[in-house]
């Protein structure tokens, strides 16, 4: 049974973690107190995002970085502030989690 799990894992069947770790992530984190799955609150919905970047190769690494300095212009006028509390690999995890909200 442990060799099924460890290959569907590494299929990408399975995921590591649960699929609400992340969710925690951004609560932790504050990002739902200006996004939402689906809908616009401050900030456009994941779900938003997600069809914006669907299909980008480097759409992780964007989101990523633009969650750790922030960004203007995208969205609207509104900006998205930098967020100095997330490390590299929290805004990859997240980035991933926004982008997997369809």
């Amino acid at each position: 049974m442990k060799l099924f799990v460890a290959a569907a894992a590494a299929a990408g069947l399975l995921s590591s973690a649960p699929a609400f770790a992340d969710a925690d992530l951004a609560k932790a984190k504050n990002c739902l107190a200006c996004h939402a799955t689906d809908k616009k609150l401050v900030g456009p919905s994941y779900q938003e995002v997600a069809k914006k970047y669907a299909g980008q190769g480097d759409a992780v690494a964007k989101l990523a970085e633009k969650i750790q300095k922030g960004g203007s212009g995208v969205w609207g006028p509104v900006p998205m502030p930098p967020n100095p509390q997330v490390n590299a690999d929290e805004a990859k995890k997240l980035a991933s989690w926004v982008l997997s909200q369809k």
